[in-house]
């Protein structure tokens, strides 16, 4: 399961469910000494002769994950299952701080912006190389935006985020280590967005020209020609069983004292089958991270101190949770056949159909039985753990079946030759399917509540959990399902959901891609992220973008169930955690050790 590193890419994705080493050494003779140090030191990083702290170097952490990744291809993932390993292997020119949320400089060593916002200077830095040794330099980054990003043959959510008004900044290199920004527009999270991960230009640029980007660093690559300037590089890929990221010996970090990062030589993250396996895994102590159900709280807080790990509370997940509909009536070429059902789309496309789902969504059921009490409402796009920009003064849908009843009616939707089994007004029986991704088994546990109260009012739901990469692959390429039940990564900054929320975004779940606005309403949101991210008060943005939740509250394209308390329980083998809540418990991984003792 994901341990919540920085994402280095600043949008949502389609969730998935994720110190001196050293004691004392007597030697008899100062021969004996450095016979035996000469024998350790064939076991350390080449560089750990100039490094403060040898002894800190080695060892494994081990996790786990639900699904095998799609690609390795960081420009187009749409997935966690991808970008958890992704965010490995490649980094932007800035990243955020998760402790106080600053930006600092990353392959960028600092900048430069003009009087009125718009031209931005990165100077980046000269002791950067790429896993096979090439030199970073400006023409990666120029690259990665100009041929990758802005390139319209590729399909990245990337490029809404660069987006404004229809426009995307300029990029030019000004030398080998110095890159310009023109911006057409101010762009308030312009530092944020710059954590976009840069892909190196000598090794892909060949395939742009071919036109075979699309297809490159897929899963079956061999792991050597993956190549990217992040801590770890991929080693070795078993589909079904395991991903194993070994230290990058060329890595430019240094810890305060000059270490050369980072300090645990191997990530291995077992392919497992759902959250249940997870849970045995850690249990058997055979995995060294392990994020809590609400139901596991009970069963794993006495073990704690018996089975040497902690348990963190980090708040409320950022992570949001939602039941959405397909909207979109467009014709799947290859079929000629509508990608939904028109007789279906019709129901799903009225505003009362979907206030009646709303109402019947018992979250403080959910929180009770499958959180076990530990977990939250949802009502806003922004969640509670996105501290300034949450919105909570909009529209709450109560547990009401009654009130949906008269919702449904109210649409035309009746029971109108009484064999329990609601009708249109054309007579159809209102029968859909709904997926979720069988790997999570909380969610797997809502859409069973759900679809019990949808039934309870005379629907039939034919509900069928599938495999994560499936689900994924009906959302955005087939774009042939009916309903589902999904969660997407958070974050603080409201702008980096543009992938979501613009009608023309590459993640508009419920009809993504729009030519033109489908609807008044996403015409609107359309307005507000453009005008939003040029706004500089943070004040003011703060309007635009409680507008935004109130729009979608109101308008409920993704109707919200319950967000989970983000609880991670952690092997007691590690120094240097400083779990929070933007970045979880291994946000500083390259700085993370494993004691003396549990090697």
């Amino acid at each position: 399961m994901n341990p919540k590193r920085i994402p280095n890419q600043p949008l949502l994705k389609i969730l998935q469910i994720p110190n001196s080493f050293w004691g004392s050494l007597f030697c008899k003779n100062i021969i004996g000494f450095f016979i035996l140090f000469l024998s350790w030191a064939a076991f350390l990083p080449l560089s750990t002769a100039e490094n403060t702290h040898p002894f800190r170097y080695g060892g494994k952490l081990v996790l786990t994950t639900t699904s095998d990744p799609k690609s390795f291809n960081e420009i187009i993932a749409k997935e966690v299952s991808t970008s958890e390993i992704t965010a490995y292997l490649f980094e932007g020119l800035t990243r955020v701080n998760a402790v106080d949320l600053k930006v600092e400089p990353h392959l960028a060593r600092s900048w430069k912006i003009s009087p009125d916002g718009l031209t931005w200077i990165f100077h980046l830095r000269r002791d950067v190389k790429w896993f096979d040794g090439f030199q970073f330099n400006a023409d990666d980054v120029v690259f990665t935006f100009n041929e990758l990003i802005y390139n319209l043959n590729i399909p990245t959510s990337s490029r809404d985020i660069f987006t404004i008004n229809g426009q995307t900044p300029k990029v030019e290199k000004i030398d080998d280590f110095t890159v310009k920004f023109t911006l057409q527009s101010k762009f308030a999270p312009f530092l944020w967005v710059m954590s976009q991960p840069i892909l190196p230009k000598h090794k892909l640029e060949k395939t742009v020209t071919e036109r075979k980007f699309n297809f490159t660093w897929g899963i079956d690559t061999d792991p050597r020609e993956i190549i990217g300037t992040g801590p770890y590089k991929l080693a070795k890929y078993v589909p079904g069983q395991q991903i194993i990221l070994e230290r990058n010996p060329l890595y430019w970090r240094k810890s305060v004292d000059g270490d050369q990062l980072p300090y645990i030589n191997k990530i291995i993250y077992l392919i497992v089958q759902s959250a249940d396996v997870e849970l045995l895994k850690f249990l058997e102590g055979s995995i060294d991270y392990y994020v809590l159900r609400g139901m596991d709280f009970s069963l794993l807080k006495p073990l704690e101190k018996n089975d040497d790990f902690t348990i963190y509370d980090m708040g409320p997940s950022s992570s949001s949770n939602f039941i959405t509909f397909n909207l979109n009536p467009g014709i799947n070429p290859k079929t000629n056949k509508p990608f939904v059902d028109p007789i279906k789309l019709s129901w799903f496309s009225k505003l009362e159909f979907r206030q009646a789902v709303a109402h019947v969504i018992d979250k403080q059921k959910i929180i009770e039985i499958v959180k076990n009490k530990l977990g939250y409402p949802q009502s806003s796009a922004m969640t509670e753990g996105a501290g300034f920009f949450n919105n909570t003064n909009v529209v709450q849908y109560d547990y009401d079946l009654t009130k949906a009843k008269e919702l449904l009616q109210k649409a035309g939707f009746i029971d109108r030759n009484q064999d329990g089994i609601l009708e249109d007004s054309q007579g159809h029986d209102i029968e859909f399917n709904l997926y979720t991704n069988a790997d999570n088994t909380e969610r797997v546990d809502i859409a069973a509540i759900i679809r019990h109260d949808l039934e309870k009012l005379g629907m039939k739901i034919n509900f069928q959990p599938l495999e994560f990469n499936i689900l994924v692959s009906k959302l955005n390429s087939t774009f042939e399902w009916e309903a589902i039940v999904l969660g997407l990564t958070g974050g603080v900054e409201p702008h980096f959901g543009r992938n979501v929320w613009a009608s023309t975004g590459q993640l508009h779940l419920w009809y993504p891609k729009q030519t033109t606005p489908a609807t008044s309403w996403e015409k609107r949101l359309d307005e507000i992220f453009d005008l939003g991210v040029q706004e500089l008060d943070e004040n003011k943005r703060k309007v635009f973008y409680d507008e935004f939740q109130a729009i979608v509250a109101e308008k409920l394209p993704l109707i919200y169930t319950v967000l989970s308390a983000k609880l991670s329980a952690v092997r007691n083998k590690f120094e240097n955690l400083n779990p929070t809540n933007f970045g979880g418990v291994f946000h500083n991984l390259e700085e993370i050790y494993i004691k003396k003792e549990y090697r």
